[in-house]
């Protein structure tokens, strides 16, 4: 499920360059239809995520101790991005949507470099947890961010 779900953020952010190169092309529905393919990509991540929390729990770090403390603060600043970035999101798809255009573009452009950085960020941790090191303990999200 881990890969599927990097899977999935990494298409999103694929999908706003897209759709972010067709805006300066001016093609507007070409535009808006990529957007919203980046959202429900965006979306599907989130919903693997939270059923693999609830229903299995997170995965902690398995790398070295003397790393652990630099995996940590690299991890609250991905799950910042995330969430600063979802809500960038929901605010960038809806005035988008609602034609709040000068509100659109002005946040727009925020938003996808918010979303790139959080793109790139978790296919990091997925790379931490699953492909350099090899897996910790899969427990509670408190005790896999924190590590204790």
């Amino acid at each position: 499920m881990p890969t599927l779900s990097t899977f999935f953020i990494a298409l999103s952010a694929v999908l706003v360059a897209i759709g972010w190169r067709l805006i300066t092309q001016r093609k507007i529905e070409a535009h808006k239809k990529t957007m919203l393919a980046a959202g429900v990509s965006a979306l599907l991540f989130f919903i693997i995520y939270i059923s693999r929390t609830v229903f299995i729990g997170n995965t902690s770090f398995g790398g070295p101790d003397s790393l652990k403390i630099y995996y940590t603060v690299f991890l609250i600043f991905h799950i910042f991005l995330a969430t600063v970035g979802a809500v960038f999101g929901l605010i960038s798809i809806w005035t988008g949507l609602k034609d709040v255009l000068p509100r659109h573009r002005k946040i727009g452009p925020i938003t996808s470099i918010i979303w790139f950085f959080t793109a790139i960020t978790g296919v990091a941790v997925y790379l931490l947890l699953y492909v350099f090191y090899k897996g910790g303990e899969t427990t509670s999200v408190f005790r896999a961010i924190l590590g204790y």
